[in-house]
């Protein structure tokens, strides 16, 4: 019978061990592995939690459902870990049924932005590192998928990380599995050479060693392997034979400091003459990736080219383990802002670069693009689409072809109907439902509902419009700018004015720019909230209005010197309405919307009171404005529109709502304190985009 100092034994355990002990059951090839595992987990300095991580996960793998009761005592840091190499089978699996046309670089992309935790990328190298040794043993199609996936993701990913003891060895695997022919016939070419190579290697050494001993640089001399991966993709690249490669023959140099680094190099170029255009710094322009060395090429002993690295040890120590040299992780630490600019930094490093850009370009850009601002989703034929941040499944479908885009009624998001507006993230499937008519809607084009996101999709759907009839353009415009401006409670606008404010020479080329969505509504607010070269006053007056105080020369009153000023409530005239002044007894000048009823009357009582008065500069102010909204009642409409308000801006003053039981319609008023006429237009097209809300407009007060 168990004990509670029994239970609390493997507890106590460091956790690699308590993993080895768990994973005791499975059969002796699967230890073996793990233990294998370990070691280049160690290699690469990973802590305790990352090495018990991969020996969980094998055990997870290989026997499910064995570790179900050991998963409550995990740390959350742990699970995520665990749970990471899990996200990364599905890469694996997307990798096995890829089509041709699909690229290994979206995958790669794809598996970098489902890892939170970026110790998982160690874990996955050196599973795979592993697995490729043992690969020998596998049926050879087996053999050749796994040096394949290795080729395309592992490989690559060790190489960007700098992790080149890794790199090396799943390069030259790879390419044994996959090329069998060419791997035998250029390990055969350096068996056939290997002893004059080693004698020109030795001869080199003592001519070095006597050289450096004499200017009294103290180094550690070897000759540097050569992988047989690397020589076949240089003679590629160039179209050199391998008689013609000269860095077959190659020596490392490892001193103490960066100053000796120099004064070797300098020894190595008097020794011998240096071959022109051979020579890279990566001491003082270190690769992306961190690496750093010297790099020169020489004619060495007998006539012969020798390639000579030269680093410290230190760069050294680094330049083999890459990123895992200079990343530690402290058990049970909190992640910190430097910590987390690590994982930014790894991200952006290991992102793949174009043609023709250098070490330099992307060390220059690690500055300004630490954060990953990319989606990383599925097409349903598994192909990894990557698109900005927030943009929508229609965005995606207009990403997959125009007439995707054009033709799309509906979209599924694993498997789910989802609006059109949703925003899927990495990892997401999206698969898009057309019809056989190409019809986008006018809608798509509006920033109010929130469908596209990217310019590129925007500029399709106005493409498409373009090319509709010119009158077409021209009514949808005129429908959708009337409907604005009665939402704004603006009756009386001058639209050649509004359009010259644009530039445009016509009411038409108005409509048109506002039906293809180049001129937006929250534009059109905007440009209406501008006085129109209002005349200025030596003196303005300040403005009150319930519970809001405004700066003085909100308002010019002409002819008038300082009065204090207020808006009137009966038609909450905003900046940009035409307005006119009343003078009242003890109360100033109250300000009027032109066409206020309640102006009207008081103008035929007493008209001499009546006094113009003009929009001067508007500061950073507040105005009061009711707004009435209407609709079919549903569970938490009244909460939505509330967080909608919040969300745009504008403070509720007053609410109040009522529901007609019979009919099971609501209507909403709110008296609600806006900035401008952009926020209120912004707010009543976000409310008219809420479910059951069939109206929602600015109450004129007539």
């Amino acid at each position: 019978m168990k004990t509670a100092k029994d239970d609390a034994r493997p507890l106590a355990m460091p956790l690699t061990e308590r993993a080895r002990e768990a994973c005791a059951p499975l059969p002796a090839a699967a230890r073996a592995e793990g233990e294998t595992i370990i070691e280049l987990l160690r290699l690469l300095g990973c802590d305790d939690e990352t090495c018990a991580s991969a020996l969980w996960f094998s055990l997870m793998r290989g026997m499910p459902g064995a570790a179900d009761e050991a998963v409550a005592t995990w740390p959350p840091s742990l699970r995520r870990l665990v749970d990471g190499q899990g996200e990364a089978e599905k890469v694996w699996a997307l990798h096995a049924q890829r089509g041709r046309t699909s690229g290994a670089e979206g995958l790669r992309r794809l598996l970098l932005a489902i890892i939170r935790d970026l110790r998982v990328v160690f874990v996955l190298l050196a599973r795979q590192l592993a697995a490729m040794r043992t690969a020998m043993a596998l049926p050879d199609h087996e053999r050749r998928e796994l040096a394949q996936l290795t080729s395309d993701i592992h490989a690559p990913l060790a190489n960007r990380l700098g992790i080149w003891q890794l790199k090396w060895e799943l390069e030259d695997l790879a390419f044994r599995y996959l090329e069998p022919d060419t791997y035998r016939r250029i390990a055969r070419l350096l068996d056939e050479r290997r002893a004059d190579r080693e004698r020109f290697i030795a001869s080199s050494l003592d001519q070095l060693r006597h050289v450096l001993d004499d200017a009294g640089v103290r180094a550690d001399l070897a000759g540097r392997p050569k992988h047989i991966f690397s020589i076949w993709k240089k003679m590629k690249k160039k179209g050199l034979e391998f008689s013609d490669l000269y860095d077959i023959r190659a020596v490392r140099i490892l001193v103490d400091s960066v100053a000796d680094c120099y004064a070797a190099l300098g020894l190595v170029h008097s020794l011998w003459p240096h071959l022109p255009g051979e020579f890279d710094d990566y001491v003082a322009r270190p690769k992306g990736n961190g690496y750093r060395s010297l790099h020169t090429a020489v004619l060495g002993p007998e006539g012969k080219t020798l390639e000579v690295q030269i680093r410290t040890h230190e760069m050294h120590r680094a330049n083999e383990l890459g990123v895992a040299a200079h990343w530690r992780y402290k058990e049970g630490g909190g992640a910190d802002a430097e910590f987390e600019a690590k994982i930014a930094w790894m991200r952006k490093l290991l992102e793949p670069r174009g043609e023709g850009e250098d070490d330099a370009d992307l060390a220059a850009g690690f500055a300004t693009e630490l954060m990953e601002d990319r989606v990383y989703v599925l097409s349903p034929k598994g192909e990894v689409i990557d698109m900005p941040r927030g943009a929508t499944v229609l965005d995606f479908a207009y990403h997959i072809h125009t007439e995707v885009g054009h033709r799309c009624r509906g979209a599924k998001l694993n498997g789910r109907i989802v609006p059109l507006t949703t925003a899927p993230r990495s990892g997401d499937r999206v698969e898009i439902l057309t019809t056989k008519v190409s019809e986008p809607s006018r809608d798509w084009l509006s920033s109010h509902h929130g469908y596209l996101n990217t310019t590129r999709a925007k500029e399709k759907v106005r493409s498409w419009f373009r090319r509709e009839a010119h009158d077409a353009n021209v009514a949808a415009g005129r429908l959708t700018l009337e409907k604005e401006l009665r939402r704004l409670a603006l009756d009386d606008v001058d639209l050649q004015k509004l359009a010259g404010t644009f530039r445009l020479k016509s009411v038409d080329e108005l409509y048109i720019t506002v039906a293809l969505g180049e001129v937006t509504l929250g534009q059109v607010a905007r440009a209406l909230q501008e006085p129109a070269e209002p005349e200025i006053t030596q003196s303005a007056a300040p403005v009150a209005s319930r519970g809001a105080q405004h700066d003085r020369g909100a308002l010019s009153i002409e002819g008038i010197g300082n009065l204090l000023t207020t808006l009137a409530r009966c038609c909450q005239p905003l900046p940009g309405d035409p307005v006119c002044g009343f003078i009242t007894r003890g109360r100033g000048v109250s300000v009027h919307r032109a066409d206020c009823a309640s102006l009207a009357r008081l103008a035929r009582k007493d008209p001499d009171r009546v006094i113009d008065v003009s929009w001067g500069r508007v500061d950073v102010q507040n105005y009061e404005v009711d707004v009435e909204l209407r609709g079919y009642d549903r569970k938490g409409l009244q909460k939505d529109v509330a967080t909608t308000i919040s969300n745009v801006g504008p403070h509720i003053v007053a609410s109040s709502s009522r529901v007609h039981v019979r009919t099971g319609e609501v209507e909403m008023r709110f008296t609600l304190r806006v900035r401008d006429y952009e926020q209120l237009s912004t707010l009543l097209g976000r409310l008219m985009a809420l479910p059951n809300v069939t109206d929602a407009r600015r109450v004129g007060g007539r």
